[in-house]
């Protein structure tokens, strides 16, 4: 079973048992003849898509009852994926979803790590740090960069620990949010996860 989670600059392609990436700007989606199972937050891919026998979009198969409408393919895909937990998709946003008993129950929007940084960079050159993800957030900061990472850090940890679910880890950033998190899930297959749910529950394989 080949997937597909496609963004504005990849293809990212999950057989089961690796993974891989296609730029957008230069990978054939014809080139592809075995059936391919996808979801895309890309409208122009979309549209060459759709005419494709052979590429399925999951998104024809989610029941849109369960979340709001301009909620993006990708977070319904992680909060699929899993039953009880907390979801911290870190990407360019930042996005935290909640799902209890296999119901998404809301969640908000974060400015990603890199967005946030240069942030405070445009701010001002005194505040041109990379984010310290190991300070400590029991005790107010004396420096400058300690400074600017509890700002960022301590919000987003304030809010996602008060609910008191087991937190999963997802996107390109999880791995240094896994230091603020110590107890966490990191997966980085979570919405290939969801993806194969939906194809089983849909019976489309």
């Amino acid at each position: 079973m080949l997937l597909c989670d496609i963004g504005n600059t990849s293809f990212h392609f999950y057989d089961g048992k690796k993974d891989y990436k296609k730029d957008v700007t230069s990978f054939d989606s014809s080139s592809i003849d075995e059936k391919v199972y996808y979801i895309c937050v890309n409208p122009k891919l979309k549209e060459v898509l759709h005419i494709l026998k052979n590429w399925v979009d999951l998104a024809e198969y989610i029941d849109m009852n369960k979340y709001y409408n301009s909620m993006g393919i990708d977070r319904i895909m992680a909060c699929e994926a899993v039953d009880n937990n907390i979801i911290i998709d870190a990407g360019s946003a930042i996005t935290v979803d909640l799902v209890k008993n296999s119901k998404f129950e809301g969640g908000f929007i974060y400015a990603g790590v890199s967005a946030m940084e240069k942030t405070y960079k445009d701010i001002s050159s005194a505040l041109d740090y990379s984010f310290n993800f190991e300070c400590d957030l029991d005790i107010m900061p004396k420096n400058s960069r300690d400074a600017i990472s509890y700002g960022y850090l301590k919000t987003l940890y304030s809010e996602v620990i008060s609910h008191e679910m087991q937190i999963v880890l997802t996107g390109g950033d999880a791995q240094k949010l896994a230091s603020v998190f110590p107890t966490a899930k990191v997966d980085d297959k979570l919405i290939f996860t969801g993806m194969r749910k939906i194809i089983k529950k849909a019976n489309i394989c």
